[in-house]
């Protein structure tokens, strides 16, 4: 919004300043700092506004320390990240850029996927919430409008690498020289199906290829593949991201991690010179989802402030689907999706350990009659609380654990 308005005014008006609005660094820190304000700032009066509604956690009580210390304490905080998200990005983000587009469609449809399952929680006193069934159906709608735009929007393109017939000099190279840049991308953007192979050194997969026995024109047939994937990416990080938010700031600090290394990678992807230097794919306007990043994390580390241990406020299923949604459609769209296990190895432990608990202990009621289990409890952070962990502890390691695996994504960039 603001990016149109200070555009007309300096071209208009020549107004002084007005011109910074042109820059994405310029607004990404505006995103940021606005992100921050409204989670921390109206997050208190929004926390209150719950209160006052009489809206708060029901727990079961399952033997953990100071889990019965949480009923009470106000949910559906991911409103207050909603908002923290929404409304910088419209502000400070260009809204006719397609990447724009899909985040903000993300995280609507997932945030509305998961107030409703609060609100047959909180207000219709089922425990339940929204039937499972009905979250899936959600989330592969979800998974199909991202895959086919992807596939089929003129605006989502790369432009690909072509080699140079020099000695290489890269674009970087040219300019801190100040020799004559050699272009190493084609003029023409194209669609395409590539991706990002972490640890190889050509890294770039073309998932269509795996078609080839279609005949010639086996890129028609690419959506055969392309969106299933998607749709399992959105399953599974968002409902890995719902599973971690069982800790007080756990998921939050967890996320805003996970979107700063995101955010840092749609940089260097959407910079000519960077994604030259680095060697990876070029993705032309990727750039602007800096914007939208900035105000994810902003609203990650904003409502972290009334979240962490002891939490005033739960983010409830309306705040952790919408991130997991958010991250997954992300990494999808810079082409990153196959770094997930390594960048979201939090949620992938927290998902693994359910699906071993209930697989064994499945297997071991036919097998022995008897269901046993692998972990204390799942998932995995209730695991270390059965073993006596105090909660702060728990979470601070993970989210130390969780900014390792983040700076290890980031150095694949390079680690070939």
């Amino acid at each position: 919004m603001f990016y149109y308005l200070f555009k007309y005014l300096d071209q208009a008006f020549d107004l002084p300043g007005a011109g910074a609005f042109q820059y994405i660094s310029f607004r990404a820190a505006l995103a940021v700092i606005t992100s921050l304000l409204i989670s921390m700032v109206f997050g208190k009066s929004m926390i209150r506004l719950i209160q006052k509604k009489q809206i708060g956690e029901s727990v079961r009580e399952l033997g953990l320390d100071g889990q019965m210390e949480k009923a009470g304490t106000p949910t559906m905080g991911g409103l207050i990240i909603l908002s923290a998200i929404l409304v910088p990005t419209l502000f400070f983000a260009r809204l006719d850029n397609i990447y724009i587009i899909l985040m903000l469609i993300s995280t609507l449809w997932l945030g509305t996927i998961g107030f409703i399952d609060d609100y047959i929680k909180v207000f219709k006193k089922n425990k339940k919430g929204l039937a499972g069934k009905f979250k899936i159906l959600g989330q592969v709608s979800l998974g199909l409008v991202i895959g086919l735009t992807i596939l089929f929007n003129d605006n989502i393109v790369i432009r690909e690498k072509i080699p140079t017939p020099d000695t290489g000099t890269t674009i970087l190279e040219s300019v801190e020289n100040q020799l004559p840049a050699k272009v190493q991308f084609s003029n023409e953007a194209v669609k395409s199906t590539k991706t990002t192979i972490p640890f190889v050194k050509n890294n770039e997969l073309d998932y269509a290829r795996a078609l080839k026995f279609f005949g010639k024109n086996y890129q028609d047939w690419a959506f055969l593949i392309y969106v299933p994937l998607v749709i399992l990416i959105i399953i599974g990080v968002s409902n890995g991201a719902n599973l971690t938010d069982g800790l007080d700031g756990l998921a939050t600090g967890t996320s805003a991690i996970v979107g700063a290394t995101l955010g840092i990678l749609a940089w260097v992807s959407g910079n000519i010179i960077f994604a030259d230097y680095l060697n990876i794919m070029y993705i032309p306007n990727l750039g602007e989802l800096a914007i939208y990043i900035s105000a994810f994390v902003g609203a990650c580390i904003g409502f972290l402030w009334y979240n962490s241990f002891p939490a005033q406020v739960f983010m409830g299923d309306t705040g952790s689907l919408s991130l997991g949604g958010a991250i997954a459609v992300c990494a999808v769209l810079i082409r990153k999706e196959l770094l997930i296990p390594v960048l979201c190895g939090i949620f992938l432990a927290e998902s693994l350990s359910v699906m071993i608990q209930v697989g064994w202990f499945k297997y071991t009621r036919i097998r022995f009659g008897e269901g046993r289990r692998i972990f204390k409890m799942a998932p995995l952070h209730h695991h270390y609380q059965m073993r006596g962990y105090p909660e702060p502890k728990i979470v601070q390691r993970f989210l130390i654990i969780g900014i390792l695996l983040a700076v290890f994504s980031v150095i694949t960039l390079k680690m070939r």
